[in-house]
């Protein structure tokens, strides 16, 4: 058991980390406060191959770890939870559906411009009713010949105004249950019939547009589904195990976040004629909230390891979001304590770190829906 990181891993860290401190931390009031998509940081994070992390090399990716992955994504998290988001719905969820479930011929032409950054993904699977509970979304998808005509909507769907290539989720059988979704690869500027409605005004993740999508007799090529009808929940779930681990790592990165600035001002603030990180009371919040997020970080790591060694993860993954998506809100919560006032304010940091985290427990699976998969693990 090595607790400690390759050299490949460090150089990774170290790179990301020059990055977010010398072109993200410095936008990421700015990114927050008008909530616009900053597509030149994107266009950079993409020329340094951030884009595609964890894709193959003769896709255009960076052929990284999940290990390696999830530290990028942390950092990047670090600098900007919106754009820490940006980058998991790209990767873990839209890429990684074309990585696991993609011909070559589609790994190809819709893998590849999104690993080397040319285009944005996203991934559109929840509506109005259906969140948690997938089986119940109404998107229908009725194969016409060689095409499907797809009518309905999405909801929530993290770069959906932005994205080039969307992977969708339909029924093609309403009458089957999970059984009767199929998955699609979606090209917004190609597609007639698709239609963004608008964006969500969110209390965080600013930066990363969430749409609200409506498709009107949108016809797709046959050639633009993903393996067999009817297998879309299948995708749909195996996605969604692997980027939990990220948004673990999204956790991880603000809860990062919010303890570097915690431990800045708690050196810096004078009370009583000493700073107060002399005082005792002070000194537990700062140990209580690193315990947490180095505990997080080696839950992350245990499911990324699992994940690489191709051993099932899906508890790992769930204890590793559960635990990171509520602990960066404590950290966050106890970052705001520290600041006192100020923390309260937008003059600091403090309270954006806080908005940022409480994202984490509701999307990529509720807290709730979490502990019923690790229960139902530990019943099995």
């Amino acid at each position: 058991m090595d607790f400690s990181l390759s050299a490949e891993q460090r150089q990774i860290e170290e790179m990301v980390s020059e990055f977010v401190d010398e072109e993200i931390k410095p936008r990421a009031a700015e990114i927050d406060e008008t909530d616009e998509f900053p597509h030149d940081l994107v266009s950079e994070m993409g020329e340094l191959g951030l884009m595609g992390m964890p894709f193959a090399e003769e896709y255009g990716g960076a052929g990284l770890d999940y290990h390696s992955y999830a530290i990028g994504l942390s950092e990047i998290a670090r600098g900007s939870g919106g754009l820490g988001t940006v980058v998991a719905a790209h990767i873990s969820l839209a890429g990684n559906m074309l990585a696991e479930f993609g011909t070559e011929a589609q790994k190809e032409e819709y893998l590849t411009p999104l690993a080397e950054g040319d285009d944005i993904g996203a991934f559109a699977l929840s509506e109005a009713g259906a969140g948690s509970d997938v089986p119940a979304m109404e998107t229908t998808a009725e194969k016409d010949g060689d095409e499907y005509v797809v009518d309905g909507g999405k909801l929530w769907i993290s770069n959906g105004s932005v994205a080039d290539t969307i992977t969708l989720f339909a029924k093609t059988d309403p009458d089957a249950g999970n059984k009767g979704i199929s998955s699609f690869i979606v090209r917004p500027d190609e597609d007639d019939g698709f239609h963004v409605e608008g964006t969500e005004d969110k209390l965080g993740d600013k930066g990363c547009p969430t749409a609200e999508l409506r498709f009107s007799d949108m016809r797709i090529p046959e050639e633009r589904r993903l393996g067999e009808e009817g297998r879309g929940f299948v995708h749909a779930l195996k996605t969604l195990n692997g980027g939990r681990i990220t948004i673990a790592a999204r956790g991880v990165g603000i809860a990062q976040a919010a303890l570097d600035e915690a431990l800045a001002y708690a050196q810096d603030r004078e009370q009583f004629d000493q700073p107060i990180s002399e005082f005792q009371t002070i000194q537990h919040k700062l140990a209580d909230m690193d315990t947490k997020l180095q505990a997080a970080r080696m839950l992350m790591h245990r499911a990324a390891d699992l994940k690489i060694r191709g051993e099932e993860f899906r508890k790992e993954s769930a204890q590793a979001k559960l635990y990171a998506s509520e602990i960066s809100r404590e950290v966050a919560n106890e970052g705001i304590q520290i600041h006192g006032g100020y923390g309260y304010t937008k003059d600091f940091p403090a309270e954006r770190f806080y908005r940022d985290a409480k994202l984490n427990e509701i999307y990529e699976g509720t807290s709730e829906i979490l502990r019923n998969t690790i229960a139902d693990n530990l019943l099995d």
